[in-house]
């Protein structure tokens, strides 16, 4: 049966991604668009690419996470926040954009215009002109042809995790903006697909935290709880309140746990732990699923 599908953010988390897409294929569910932010982003891509479930198992099994940091002169506290302070982020994320593009190649995906138009939506975050930036969708406003935009730039562009990586510049004649992690402003995109969308096909949608009325509520007692809780707060109060608005009926909420956003040095067990989370959790809900 087709679908449409939304895949959130989660960093590192993300992989659970993996594991939720192999309980979708073997459902016999494809999807006909798709979308997704930071690691979502990433899965979704693949996905459209026409990577299987199997295909990226073994791609994440295969791949030492940590060799897609960029390396830097000094690894020294002191030199980490220069860095943060002058590049605004402690790595490029040039390691990470090559990585997606010789994965994307392989399938002969270079840019938006080799996909079939509409397949694949990616959402990043301008905070130089404060808007949500959907990836190919609003790429005119830029005077950028979206057909003609690296599929691998976009999802570096929404994997920009503040501080962490390093902004991603994009030129227009309104000037210059700064792209961050699309997080920041929407991890969970499901409002790309619109009702009308909706009465076509069932959307289905992939969210790594738990449903609302569970989420755990911030303790804040210092700055750096008050500083993780404002970041926590603009990733999920946008889409918390559409969720609100709409049937959470078509969404695969997975509360991951005990994984760092960014686990740079995660190992192969805690690897495999994630993805068959993410198996599990979707397995779970596609036996009761009614579309």
């Amino acid at each position: 049966m087709n679908i449409d599908g939304v895949f959130s953010g989660g960093g590192i988390k993300g992989l659970a991604l993996v594991g939720a897409y192999e309980a979708i294929e073997q459902r016999n569910l494809s999807f006909v668009r798709i979308a997704g932010t930071s690691a979502g982003a990433l899965i979704a891509a693949l996905v459209a690419a026409g990577y299987t479930s199997k295909e990226l198992k073994e791609i994440v099994m295969r791949t030492e996470i940590s060799s897609l940091l960029d390396s830097m002169p000094f690894d020294f506290p002191l030199f980490k926040w220069l860095r943060v302070y002058h590049k605004l982020g402690m790595y490029k994320g040039l390691k990470l954009e090559q990585w997606i593009e010789n994965l994307l190649l392989e399938k002969g995906i270079r840019t938006f215009g080799d996909l079939p138009a509409g397949k694949l939506k990616i959402v990043t975050s301008d905070i130089s002109k404060a808007r949500i930036l959907t990836i190919p969708d609003d790429l005119p406003y830029y005077e950028i042809n979206p057909e003609a935009f690296s599929v691998a730039r976009a999802v570096r562009m929404s994997c920009t995790l503040p501080y962490f990586f390093q902004p991603v510049k994009l030129k227009s004649p309104h000037g210059l903006s700064l792209i961050v992690d699309g997080g920041i402003l929407s991890n969970f995109p499901i409002w790309l697909f619109d009702e009308e969308a909706k009465k076509k096909r069932p959307i289905l949608g992939v969210k790594l935290s738990p449903q609302a009325p569970t989420i755990p509520k911030h303790c804040v007692k210092t700055a750096t709880d008050l500083f993780g809780a404002l970041i926590q707060t603009m990733k999920d109060a946008h889409d918390a309140r559409y969720i609100s608005k709409r049937h959470a009926k078509n969404i695969i909420f997975m509360p991951v746990t005990g994984t760092s956003t960014t686990d740079f040095n995660i190992n192969d067990e805690k690897k495999h732990a994630l993805i068959n989370m993410g198996r599990e959790y979707a397995e779970a809900f596609l036996k009761r699923w009614s579309y």
